[in-house]
């Protein structure tokens, strides 16, 4: 996927494709061998065009200046997802299933935002503070990231929300052209304990960078969101710990679902009060609560889906219960979701958790695993992790993993790696977080493959065999 830049005069059939955002090479579609364009459009969605009157845009990353004219890779669309010269897709927020559940519920979509298209199932680098940390957003495009992750709370302490829409919303002030979701805060300041105070209107909490006194409620959770130019937008919900008591657990969901339609509301008077809204194709999601009790969870997902919901998350996960345990919470869960709506597993995981609850049926993941991790000198391969810091590897020269053709891997071996990290250098993080990222990311490029192929189960029992493998050589 790139960026398109279309050619100087180059001449659109409409007004609104100007702002084209992506295109693919998908193969000639005629006798002459002409490359078709994707073009997506605001007003019109997805749809292919070839011929000379249009021809194919060179790709470059928008507004870097760097590197000159780029060609994507070539890349192929999946079998049935373009029929003829012209595929509809709406302008708003649209998720459709390309490869629908067989054997078991795994399953490969493709969601259209304002920003483009994401192919699912999907992993989000997290940019929390509006940075993936260690990591240029020229190289998020290069290892085919096509949405990342920020959070509602650290953005509203800094810079602001209204600093935001004054400087033209997050995408600009990010520099980062795809896909944005944000995470309505609640998370962050519920772990505030000490520095929050929760009642049924939302949440009364302290910064934490000076102490001021902030409110949060569930009607400005939406708001600031919205006026930030979020893609998906996440209600706000009230986050139990692990373990909770059951009366804990209630009032959680219960809360959470009031906070839900309240947000809903707000949701619907603001994008009908306010044409000027960065992302009006912006999509909202409830969050499911209800801890590791399967019947609250049951009941959440109902009443969210009474509510009316563009898509929903999996909240409550990854909060520090056994990782196996979280599996089965999402389990639980997900068979009552709606099939048709894309599925989010909030703060999950390790890639083994991945490859299982995308056999769950979720779509959509975000973890700072990958980049926490490279902060600590800790590396993901095929054979499971690796601690770059040890001693063992002060004159291996090895890359990192041979299987591997990230960046880091293709050009330093692990005694320089190692080195750099001795040293505090910063390279050394940048390098590791890039190997991480880019693992996750081939990681769902072959989960993908192997759902269009027809072969996840086989996949799968590869993944699993080689997990026991990992498992024993602990």
């Amino acid at each position: 996927m790139a960026l398109v830049v279309p050619p100087r005069g180059a001449k659109f059939p409409e007004k609104g494709c100007e702002s084209s955002l992506l295109w693919e090479r998908v193969g000639p579609l005629n006798d002459k061998g002409e490359w078709p364009t994707i073009f997506f459009s605001r007003r019109r969605g997805l749809y292919l065009s070839c011929g000379a009157d249009r021809q194919p845009a060179r790709a470059a990353i928008a507004g870097s200046g760097v590197g000159g004219p780029r060609l994507p890779p070539v890349s192929f669309l999946p079998a049935g997802m373009v029929c003829g010269a012209e595929a509809s897709f709406s302008s708003e927020m649209n998720f459709r299933l390309l490869v629908p559940p067989g054997t078991s519920s795994a399953r490969a979509g493709l969601l259209t935002t304002g920003h483009g298209l994401v192919r699912t199932p999907a992993f989000l680098p997290v940019g929390t503070r509006g940075t993936v940390k260690g990591v240029l957003p020229r190289d998020l495009l290069d290892l085919g990231a096509e949405m990342i992750l920020c959070n509602t709370y650290h953005l509203l302490l800094r810079p602001g929300i209204q600093a935001l829409r004054d400087l033209g919303g997050l995408h600009r002030f990010l520099g980062w052209p795809g896909s944005i979701l944000t995470d309505s805060g609640g998370y962050q300041v519920f772990s505030l304990s000490s520095l929050r105070h929760v009642d049924d209107r939302g949440v009364a909490f302290r910064s934490h960078l000076d102490g001021s006194a902030l409110f949060l409620s569930p009607e400005l959770a939406i708001e600031l969101q919205l006026v930030a130019g979020s893609d998906l937008v996440m209600s706000l919900d009230e986050c139990p710990p692990w373990p909770a008591s059951a009366s804990v657990l209630e009032q959680a969901v219960r809360r959470t679902v009031d906070w839900a339609a309240k947000g809903k509301a707000a949701w619907t008077r603001l994008r009908e009060s306010d044409p000027a809204l960065p992302t009006p194709e912006a999509g909202l999601f409830g969050i499911v609560q209800g801890g590791a009790d399967a019947k609250l969870r049951a009941l959440c997902a109902e009443e969210l889906a009474a509510i009316g919901f563009d898509g929903f998350a999996i909240g409550g996960v990854s909060v520090g219960e056994p990782a196996e345990e979280a599996v089965r919470t999402v389990a639980d869960t997900v068979v009552h979701l709606d099939r048709l709506r894309p599925r989010y597993v909030m703060g999950v995981g390790e890639p083994w958790q991945v490859v299982e609850m995308v056999n769950l049926g979720v779509d959509l993941f975000d973890c700072v695993l990958p980049t926490r991790l490279a902060r600590h000198g800790v590396v993901y391969t095929e054979r499971g992790r690796l601690s770059l810091r040890n001693a063992s590897f002060r004159l291996d020269t090895a890359p990192i993993s041979p299987e591997c053709g990230c960046y880091t891997c293709r050009h330093f071996h692990r005694a320089y790696l190692r080195h750099l990290l001795k040293s505090e250098e910063m390279l050394g993080v940048m390098l590791l977080s890039l190997h991480n990222l880019y693992f996750y990311f081939s990681l769902m490029k072959e989960i993908r493959a192997a759902l269009e192929a027809g072969r996840w189960e086989a996949f799968l029992a590869e993944q699993r065999a080689r997990r026991r493998e990992e498992k024993e050589g602990q």
